[in-house]
């Protein structure tokens, strides 16, 4: 519920968001809603609800006749979203309640440890694209299921040719063999095909005649058999841990591999990928990575920078167009006046900063964001960096460098919308030169514009530490070269 307290409040968005599946013309998913608001109340379960279920309407608006939807959740709500799927796409548009292991045994206080999320899978007709997902076999499998060896050391088994259910136009004498009461499980024609093949094993007596009290049976080569099929319940790929190598720190990270599973089995190349919640753009990168079209969209400039800088490392030359970002300095000054916390956030974004508290609303204490780096090369230090969106003045100067004089930061960076005045300038050179261990000086207190940072410019600051905005791992495949949309 951590999640939910921090994000979602039953407010007038919330209300308007209800109002909005009200208003829809979907019946099934309104009703329901209706339902869950008089279950519920007005709390924060609900306002999330509210919000999840007018954006799943228009996302069902989109999808294409052949496409699939998947939703990650945990346990929290999943019971209420899978009754909001039903009424939006139909119950009989369920495919799957996929169980996926994200992480290990914990010492959950008097409960079954929480070790798996769940995906609701869902399509919107019924011709849609699969792609059959395989897992290859183990040699503890081929061992177990695959025993026999034909005269060439073939690996086979032995599989029924019997019908599973009753099938009149099958009931046919074979070879001397009656038929079974359901039924062969093919036409003679099919079994004539096979057994020219060799892929029929008939029962034998001691002296070579066939055994017509037991069954013919089809031989399934091993070397044939691409993999098994994989089931619902996923084991097989882990969570991002501390130590995984494709890390990158963003809280609820999923791996590249359970969205790479996902795109494999329910599109083909040059589809599009849409992902509307994209974080820090892992659905994005496997589908880049697969050759797919995508479009990913996030509501933060902290997770579109997370996301760009992550396809710029891993796809070196690709190209894509973000949008909603500022481009110029009207648009940059625009956001600033419409909100200020997200303003902040893009800011800290141009001069590679990481967010105070994650990025966090609330108190900062003076800090919006930090700069690590390595002034010997080991030892690390910081660089307070200060956003202003408004008015600036002498008075920000004097905080800044006593907030950097408190948390024993050599360094700090203001940035600011308005160009700083003469005793603003004068102020920040003020507080002094910085010097690394190899004699070079920088300024302590630095000022920069938000003019300035549309032109390039960057804190000047000695040996910034790469760690602090992990660089993700270059993809060997080549990089598409067609429009991608952020």
């Amino acid at each position: 519920m951590t999640a939910f307290e921090d994000t979602w409040h039953w407010n007038q968005a919330a209300e308007q968001a209800f109002d909005e599946v009200m208003r829809s013309g979907l019946s099934g998913a309104s009703e329901l809603l209706r339902a869950m608001r008089s279950f519920l109340g007005e709390n924060d379960m609900m306002a999330y609800l509210a919000m999840m279920a007018i954006r799943l309407i228009e996302l069902h608006r989109v999808l294409k006749p052949t496409g699939s939807l998947y939703l990650h959740c945990d346990p929290t709500a999943s019971h209420y979203l899978k009754l909001l799927l039903d009424g939006i796409f139909g119950n009989e548009r369920f495919k799957n309640e996929i169980t996926w292991k994200r992480t290990g045994v914990h010492g959950d206080s008097k409960t079954w440890s929480r070790v798996s999320d769940t995906l609701f899978f869902y399509t919107k007709g019924t011709n849609f694209t699969w792609n059959d997902p395989l897992e290859p076999h183990t040699e503890k499998y081929v061992n177990s299921h695959y025993s026999s060896t034909d005269e060439s050391g073939r690996r086979f088994q032995l599989t029924s040719l019997l019908s599973p259910s009753p099938r009149p136009n099958m009931t046919y004498e074979w070879k001397g063999f009656p038929s079974p009461g359901m039924g062969w499980r093919y036409s003679k024609e099919r079994m004539a095909a096979l057994d020219a093949e060799g892929l029929i094993w008939y029962p034998r007596l001691p002296d070579g005649t066939l055994d017509i009290s037991k069954r013919p049976r089809f031989k399934r080569y091993q070397d044939e058999q691409i993999g098994t099929r994989i089931s619902t319940i996923w084991t097989d790929i882990a969570p991002i841990n501390a130590r995984a190598q494709e890390r990158l720190g963003y809280p609820t990270q999923k791996p590249l591999a359970l969205l790479e599973r996902i795109i494999a089995a329910s599109s083909n190349q040059g589809d599009v990928v849409l992902d509307p919640f994209c974080g820090c753009g892992t659905a994005v990168d496997a589908a880049q990575k697969l050759g797919r079209q995508w479009i990913g969209i996030d509501v933060t400039h902290l997770a579109v920078h997370l996301i760009e800088k992550r396809l710029n490392d891993r796809y070196p030359g690709i190209q894509y167009i973000v949008h909603g970002t500022p481009k110029d300095l009207d648009s940059a000054r625009d956001l600033a006046d419409r909100d200020k916390h997200q303003f902040e956030l893009w800011a800290l974004a141009q001069v590679d900063a990481v967010p105070w508290k994650g990025g966090r609303k609330g108190p900062d204490g003076g800090i919006d964001g930090l700069i690590y780096f390595k002034p010997d090369g080991k030892r690390t230090e910081k660089a307070i960096v200060e956003v202003k969106g408004g008015g600036t003045g002498v008075k920000d100067i004097g905080r800044l460098a006593q907030v950097m004089e408190r948390e024993k930061a050599p360094l700090g960076v203001f940035i600011t919308a308005e160009n700083p005045t003469r005793a603003m300038e004068k102020d920040a050179a003020a507080v002094g030169r910085f010097e690394d261990d190899w004699g070079r000086t920088y300024p302590k207190l630095q000022i920069i514009t938000l003019a300035e940072l549309f032109q390039g410019k960057k804190p000047d600051i000695p040996f910034v530490d790469p760690s602090s905005l992990k660089r993700a791992k270059r993809e060997d495949v080549s990089a598409g070269k067609q429009e991608k949309l952020l």
